[in-house]
């Protein structure tokens, strides 16, 4: 998978993206407890796309958002829905941006099969967060429907969901995994960042 192809399938369907999101808030208010979002806190949204979280988490009073794309049609998308002075819409790659604080909190939604390499992805969100920060990779969907759907179109730019077992087997290395739940609703991953 090569960063450039993932960049050109989201820009292709950034205008289109929201029309075509299922969105069940009973899910999403699971996943964002499971991600410790509430108020106060700091937030960076990792592939924010177009930001279809950042209602959610301003709705639960938190401190700041910092929403990071690597397409730049989805974070023009994104920004085009909100002027909240709490959001700040950064295009770049994830991997390797800097940013000037870190962060209480760091959530993964909808977007981790689009990381070619896992382990290389968490350690350094690992390196973003704040001691006791936590990291969550969720979806709203079972693994295996994300994996149905990304057979098609999509099969170019993801690497499949893997197990949540083996997700939270890459987290161990730098978090205390307190979540694991894979069934026919949802996917979630979650941990506090271990003590050094």
């Amino acid at each position: 998978m090569n960063k450039q192809d993932v960049i050109a399938f989201f820009d292709r369907r950034a205008a289109d993206w929201d029309a075509t999101v299922e969105r069940d808030d009973k899910k999403i208010a699971a996943i964002l407890h499971f991600a410790g979002i509430e108020k106060g806190v700091s937030v960076l949204d990792v592939a924010c796309g177009t930001g279809v979280l950042i209602p959610d988490y301003l709705a639960r009073g938190v401190k700041k958002i910092t929403a990071v794309d690597i397409s730049p049609g989805m974070i023009a998308a994104a920004k085009a829905k909100c002027d909240d002075p709490r959001v700040e819409f950064i295009h770049g790659d994830i991997e390797t941006a800097e940013f000037p604080e870190r962060f209480d909190a760091c959530v993964v939604y909808n977007a981790f099969p689009h990381f070619p390499d896992p382990a290389a992805l968490i350690k350094a969100l690992a390196g973003k967060l704040n001691a006791n920060g936590r990291l969550t990779v969720a979806h709203g969907a079972s693994r295996e429907i994300i994996n149905d759907g990304h057979s098609g179109a999509a099969s170019q730019v993801s690497t499949g969901l893997i197990s949540a077992e083996d997700t939270a087997a890459l987290f161990e290395k730098y978090f205390d995994v307190d979540t694991v739940v894979s069934d026919e609703n949802i996917y979630a991953v979650s941990g506090v960042l271990r003590k050094k």
